[in-house]
């Protein structure tokens, strides 16, 4: 069955349609939810309510523009809506601070422990960084998504990119000392 046929059939509320359609993109939706998530369960729950909303919401899908981008925008907002409601951003910082560089050797730390560091990030955070650095979204757009002020998702950038820093480098301290 092709894609289309597909949407289709899930916008009549086909079950096994559905139950296909879950299969092609719960992968790559919850690889999504993960990255946004505290944590793994929290992660599983979000891509649950993506689903439904997605499910509820495919009517709206006019075979316009990419489907795999329509699914993961709402479930990005379905994320972020969790944490506006949580207020997670009630704490504003307007103070930009430089911009920090954090260089990685390939060597100095895997992907798996940048990736945890990551998701070990305060909400804010974490979700300011994902939604710049690794979705490549402008402080502008984050600003309008997070209902948060430009300036707040720069210095939450930065301050997340702080954080990040003193974190491999004191992995980094911590893995030499054992060396010794």
């Amino acid at each position: 069955m092709s894609l289309n046929q597909l949407i289709e059939n899930c916008k009549k509320n086909d079950t096994k349609a559905q139950g296909e359609l879950y299969k092609l993109f719960s992968g790559k939706l919850f690889s999504t939810c993960l990255k946004y998530s505290r944590n793994y369960a929290e992660a599983e729950d979000n891509l649950q309510d993506a689903f439904l909303i997605i499910f509820d919401k495919i009517g709206q899908f006019k075979h316009k523009g990419s489907f795999e981008g329509w699914l993961k925008r709402i479930t990005v907002n379905n994320v972020l809506q969790r944490y506006r409601s949580e207020k997670v951003f009630d704490i504003i910082n307007e103070n930009t601070t430089e911009a920090v560089e954090i260089d990685i050797e390939e060597d100095q730390v895997s992907i798996d422990y940048l990736l945890q560091i990551i998701q070990e990030l305060p909400d804010r955070y974490r979700l300011v960084f994902n939604l710049y650095v690794l979705d490549g979204y402008s402080h502008k757009d984050i600003a309008e998504l997070l209902k948060i002020s430009v300036g707040t998702s720069k210095s939450n950038l930065a301050r997340a990119r702080q954080i990040l820093k003193q974190t491999i480098e004191d992995y980094n301290e911590k893995q030499n000392l054992q060396s010794l």
